[in-house]
């Protein structure tokens, strides 16, 4: 199963490439609990890694969503790839509600997430003193 990651009020998550059944039932339990214990507000789901969909998937992402969004989470749908987008069209899976974004980086800005326009400098060195 894919970790779930608490960043502030939003959990971010990610679906396999080899996601089965069962996986994907854990998954979505576990995401729904998580919102519910931790007070998420917003929810990045990663589908990055996704190549192929079934329907099977398909539903689970749509349920994870809409469980999401009923606990009050706002959800993105990040890095879905051309070939899932026409499998999820071909199957009539209609992802109401839920934003999607080009890549993570981009769901997370759209959740409020921001990167830092510098670069993380380290404080000049300080010149040691002799004793």
């Amino acid at each position: 199963m894919a970790p779930i990651l608490k960043l502030g009020d939003t959990l971010v998550t990610g679906l396999l490439n080899e996601l089965d059944d069962a996986s994907a039932l854990a998954l979505a339990e576990e995401l729904t609990n998580r919102i519910a214990s931790d007070g998420a507000r917003g929810v990045l789901i990663d589908i990055s890694r996704v190549q192929i969909i079934d329907s099977f998937v398909a539903r689970a992402l749509m349920e994870m969503s809409a469980m999401a969004q009923l606990l009050g989470a706002r959800v993105v749908v990040a890095g879905m790839s051309p070939a899932v987008t026409i499998t999820l069209v071909e199957l009539g899976v209609e992802l109401t509600g839920v934003e999607t974004a080009v890549n993570a980086e981009q769901g997370m800005a759209a959740l409020g997430w921001h990167r830092s326009a510098s670069r993380f400098e380290s404080p000049p060195a300080r010149a040691v003193s002799p004793q």
